[in-house]
């Protein structure tokens, strides 16, 4: 806003009240300064903690000196030189108080001696007594800080009774409240920083045990990527190795066939490299990155599973698919996990029921979903020799399926064929 500067009478102060001029010449260069605050001074205190001595030990002697100017009741010995440096060499040793606590009360307790029974007035350096008791209670255990206490006890008493040997009551009454009231502050004070220390320990633990906790997640996630590399493989290779074995029984009586069952290998293979190339990439990202999941979480869904039947089909197995309730979106975890066992039980019937007919059934019910692979049993002239050793393929989808509380059963049907059911817990 700009316009005409308001009156003062109308409360607002003048400008050259309201504003400073910048410091350094050009516009633009002045800094507003943030009032010393309490908070402020405390962490300049943590960070230079000999600075934080010297001016407090600065303060106490200003505070002191200025006492002694003062007038105080009874017949003391005024102010002198040598009342001005024992007062100063008194608050000079407060520099020390944080390194040798117990040597700076004696130091301190003995130069407050020799001032009172010089004549002066015990008041002036009482404060710097008490605030090397607060330091000794702050700092060292509770045996310690009990004799200090005692010790500034009896100097306390001595200086009450050089100035008044009738007023031993409140003397002793001083002594006792002042000293326990500074102990107990100090105390606390000392206990609140061995927490904060053991909280401080406790924080490094659980900053351990937290990064150990991440590595091991990441390590089951990588076994489970590396199971998935296993399927992914396996699937492949299924319809790799039979078509290839269809394409060389027929090579020669039916080029066209050959023709087919080699394009089947090709794509086949493609994909298997292109999903190999997801899962690795997923491997060598960062887990804690935006996104790293994505890549193999959202490849592999069970609206991809057209893709999955129309390439069975190429490799020679008819598959219907039936569908029963009303389709929706699973859980990523549920979904994946019902892909992969459609997949491993198709890749079976490959393997061991060439030309058979499948029927998939995937049925949606409230807080369940089902899927029921039926295969039967194909002929046995059309099944291709698959190279020798087992799998793990039924192990591998109980195990998923318990991952996320589910089952799968699979054996023989009497009437021939094989027949695997999944069943899986979705939330309503």
């Amino acid at each position: 806003m700009t316009g005409a500067t308001p009156p003062a009478a109308a409360g607002f102060p003048p400008p050259a009240a309201r504003y400073r001029a910048p410091v350094g010449g050009g516009a633009g260069t002045s800094r507003v300064r943030r009032p010393l605050s309490p908070a402020r001074i405390w962490a300049l205190g943590e960070r230079h903690p000999l600075l934080l001595d010297v001016l407090l030990a600065a303060a106490t002697a200003a505070v002191s000196l200025a006492l002694g100017r003062q007038e105080y009741p009874g017949d003391w010995r005024p102010m002198d030189g040598a009342g001005v440096a024992l007062t100063c060499l008194a608050s000079l040793t407060l520099v020390a108080r944080r390194r040798a606590p117990m040597a700076v009360l004696l130091g301190h307790g003995v130069l407050w001696c020799v001032y009172v029974t010089a004549g002066y007035w015990p008041v002036v350096n009482s404060a710097g007594a008490l605030l090397t008791l607060y330091t000794v209670a702050a700092l060292r255990p509770p045996r310690v800080t009990l004799a200090a206490a005692v010790l500034t006890g009896m100097i306390w008493v001595y200086a009450g009774l050089v100035g008044d040997a009738d007023a031993v009551p409140t003397v002793l009454g001083q002594s006792v409240v002042w000293t326990s009231v500074v102990c107990w502050f100090g105390s606390r004070a000392r206990l609140l920083a061995e927490r904060g220390r053991r909280l401080e320990r406790l924080t490094t633990l659980l900053r351990r045990d937290r990064e150990e906790r991440a590595r091991r997640a990441v390590v089951r996630e990588r076994v489970r990527i590396a199971r998935e590399l296993h399927d992914v493989v396996a699937h492949h290779m299924s319809v790799v190795s039979v078509q290839a074995g269809l394409a060389r029984y027929v090579l020669r009586s039916d080029p066209e066939t050959s023709h087919a069952a080699l394009g089947t290998v090709l794509d086949s293979s493609s994909e298997a490299l292109g999903e190999m190339r997801r899962l690795l990439t997923v491997l060598r990202v960062d887990p804690e990155e935006p996104g790293a999941d994505d890549t193999q979480g959202s490849a592999l869904r069970l609206e991809r599973l057209q893709e999955l039947v129309d390439r069975v089909r190429r490799a020679g197995v008819t598959v219907d698919v039936v569908v029963a309730g009303t389709p929706r979106r699973l859980p990523p975890g549920v979904d994946l996990c019902a892909y992969r066992v459609i997949q491993e039980s198709l890749t079976n019937v490959l393997r061991h029921a060439g030309g058979a007919s499948v029927t998939v059934t995937l049925r949606y019910d409230a807080d369940r979903f089902h899927a029921r692979i039926v295969d039967d049993g194909g002929t046995a002239a059309s099944v291709v020799p698959e190279p020798a050793g087992g799998g793990q393929g039924l192990a591998g989808m109980r195990e998923r399926a318990a991952l996320y509380g589910g089952s799968v059963t699979a054996g023989p049907r009497p009437a021939g064929g094989f027949e695997v059911v999944l069943t899986l817990p979705v939330a309503r």
